[in-house]
């Protein structure tokens, strides 16, 4: 998929330097298409690597997207620079009147806190409000996960005995479910985090559907009957080495971390980690994107609204794909 970003954004050349489709604007304007709108509302303290992150997920597919960064008006992030902010991205309320085929809300190191202490919470419940009506689907990564299933559906996250921290094996439990076409019988999430959703909670709620499940990291994708709001619990856009700077950042906080399970060769902290999710974050980020986004989505985003419900194109009324 080629990417539409502006030119001098960092990962930009670090995308090109993959060989993946950067398609620089000039070109962009050229093109007798019209791109998927996609928002990302960015609330990693790293933002410049989740980016790159997300941006490389996102280029697997012949379709053109279009991306706006969001970052919350309401807090000021110490980790990025006030000038990329300004140059790159939005805020809420700069796109408040706009409509966009897909969003993502990332994850956020916050967990620990209760929801509505966060200092951008009310910002975040103005914008998943109002993705209810100005967004075809919304996919919400960890804690934005988290964050979703509390606004949407009331669940509340609980506390873990302790850091979840390492790669997990899942298996579907829908197997003909669309966001997971292509997938193995066990595959493979990374996870970071202290809190977690109750699956018996998630089961209570009529609208949701659990799609993937892991025997130690839970229910791990979960999706509105509509496939409107997408929630997975880990991390499939992490770089190989991300859990390795977590692990090094919380050594050096004396936080006495263990080390991320499934993750270095027989534990050795010295050794290159194994990546084991790269071909599914492709495959699920390509899912998204083709099934829930562009299959479902009006060419004419002014047809979205609250109410809209996506068809399932190219498919009968009896499939039972979902």
């Amino acid at each position: 998929m080629p990417i539409r970003i502006p030119d001098n954004l960092p990962a930009s050349s670090i995308l090109s330097n993959e060989n993946v489709f950067v398609l620089k604007e000039n070109m962009a304007l050229h093109q007798d298409i019209r791109p998927l709108k996609i928002a990302i509302l960015n609330l990693m303290p790293t933002k410049i690597v989740t980016e790159t992150q997300l941006l490389r997920l996102l280029s697997n597919s012949p379709l053109q997207v279009e991306v706006t960064f969001l970052h919350p008006e309401s807090y000021v992030s110490k980790n990025v620079s006030e000038s990329h902010l300004i140059e790159f991205y939005k805020t809420y309320k700069d796109v408040s009147a706009e409509k966009f085929d897909g969003l993502i809300i990332t994850g956020a190191p916050v967990e620990l806190l209760d929801f509505e202490q966060v200092e951008y919470w009310n910002e975040l419940c103005d914008i998943m409000e109002w993705s209810k009506s100005n967004v075809t689907t919304t996919l919400h990564i960890c804690w934005g996960a988290q964050a979703g299933l509390y606004y949407h559906y009331g669940i509340e996250k609980k506390l873990l005995p302790s850091k979840l921290s390492g790669v997990y094996p899942h298996y579907p439990c829908h197997k003909r479910a669309r966001l997971l076409r292509g997938f193995d019988d066990i595959f493979y999430i990374p996870h970071s985090r202290y809190t977690y959703n109750d699956i018996a909670d998630i089961e209570k709620v009529g609208d949701l559907d659990i799609m993937a499940m892991s025997d130690v990291a839970g229910a791990s994708v979960c999706a509105s009957k509509d496939r409107r709001r997408i929630f997975v619990s880990g991390h499939l856009e992490y770089d190989r080495d991300t859990l390795k700077i977590e692990y090094e950042r919380d050594i050096l906080k004396g936080l006495n971390p263990e080390i991320p399970e499934n993750y270095f060769p027989g534990n050795d902290t010295t050794k290159k980690p194994y990546h084991q999710w790269r071909s599914h974050a492709y495959l699920l980020f390509a899912n998204w994107l083709n099934y829930y986004v562009y299959q479902a989505t009006p060419y004419d985003l002014d047809e979205l609204h609250r109410g809209f419900t996506p068809e399932k194109k190219g498919m009968s009324e009896t499939s039972d794909l979902i």
